[in-house]
C-alpha cells in the first residue's frame, strides 16, 4: 500500500564491506591503498539510500558509520536532508533506537565462515571464528536485528552480497534486500555498474520505508546467551562472573537483552 511510509523516522546503519564497488581487504582499512576510493563508494551508497527513504515517505533519516572507528563518511558529500552519527557511542549500539520506526542496514557483510561470502566475519575479523545467540549461529545481521528488535523496530531493508542476503532470508521475514554483487571468494565477486546499483539501493529503500509497518520485529528469546569460539589462543576472561569458559577457545555470557549480553562479550 502506498503512503505507508509517510512521516516514518528512519535510522541506517552504514558497514563497508557489503557496499557497491567493494570486495577487497584493502578498501576497508585506512592504510589500505584503495581505501580512500572506497569511502566515496560508502558515501555513494548512503545517498542513494536516503534519497529512497525520502521519496518512500521518511519524515527523518539518520545514518549511522558503523564501520570499525566510525570515521569514513565523506562529510562534504553527504546528503544534507539526513543527520549523520560518527564515532564511538559506549552505551548504545544504536542510539536512540527507540525512537525510529525501522531500520536499514546497509553494506552489511554475511557471518563468519561463509562460502564465497566477500569479506565475510562476525563483528572482528581476526578473532572471531564462530558465534552463536541462544545456540543458533549467526552474524551481525541477528546481532543488530536482536537489538533494534528488543525496541519492537523492525529490519526494513539490507544491501550486500547474495551470501548475505540469503542470511538475511533465512533469519529475517518481510525484510527487502538489495544484491549489489556476487560473492565468488572472500576477497572477489562480480559486481553491479555504479548506477545500476544506486538504482537498486534507491528503490528498494523506497519501498521499504513505504512498506514499514507490514514488517515485524525480529524477536531474540530472553534471557539472551552469546557464545565466542576465538581464532586462536586468547587470554580468557578467568574470574568475570558473567563469563562461562567452555574450552580453551571458547566462552559464553548471558543476558537480559541482546545489548546487555553483547556488551558482556
Amino acid at each position: 500500500m502506498e503512503n505507508q511510509g509517510k512521516n516514518m523516522n528512519v535510522f541506517i546503519m552504514a558497514d563497508m564491506e557489503g557496499i557497491s564497488g567493494i570486495c577487497r581487504s584493502s578498501q576497508v582499512k585506512p592504510d589500505g591503498v584503495d581505501y580512500q576510493s572506497a569511502r566515496r563508494y560508502l558515501t555513494y551508497d548512503v545517498n542513494a539510500c536516503i534519497d529512497g527513504c525520502f521519496a518512500g515517505g521518511a519524515k527523518k533519516v539518520v545514518v549511522r558509520d558503523a564501520h570499525s572507528f566510525g570515521f569514513h563518511f565523506i562529510w562534504d558529500e553527504l546528503d544534507a536532508r539526513a543527520e549523520y552519527i560518527q564515532g564511538a557511542s559506549p552505551l548504545e549500539r544504536i542510539p536512540d533506537i527507540q525512537n525510529y520506526d525501522g531500520l536499514i542496514l546497509l553494506g552489511y557483510h554475511a557471518m563468519a565462515g561463509t562460502p564465497q561470502a566477500i569479506l565475510e566475519h562476525t563483528m572482528n575479523s581476526k578473532a572471531w571464528q564462530n558465534f552463536t545467540m541462544n545456540g543458533r549461529k549467526c552474524g551481525e545481521i541477528a546481532i543488530d536485528a536482536g537489538i533494534a528488535g528488543d525496541y519492537n523496530v523492525p529490519i526494513i531493508m539490507v544491501s550486500g552480497d547474495d551470501k548475505l542476503c540469503k542470511e538475511v532470508r533465512r533469519f529475517l521475514k518481510g525484510t527487502l534486500t538489495a544484491q549489489v554483487k556476487k560473492g565468488f571468494d572472500v576477497e572477489g565477486g562480480k559486481l553491479l555498474s555504479k548506477n545500476c546499483a544506486h538504482d537498486l539501493i534507491r528503490e528498494t529503500a523506497r519501498k521499504a520505508v513505504a512498506s514499514c509497518k507490514k514488517i515485524k520485529p525480529y524477536k531474540v528469546k530472553s534471557p539472551v546467551t552469546m557464545r565466542v569460539e576465538v581464532v586462536s589462543r586468547i587470554k580468557l576472561p578467568f574470574g568475570n562472573k558473567n563469563v562461562k569458559i567452555i574450552d580453551g577457545r571458547t566462552y559464553e555470557v548471558s543476558g537480559s537483552n541482546v545489548e546487555e549480553t553483547l556488551k558482556l562479550l
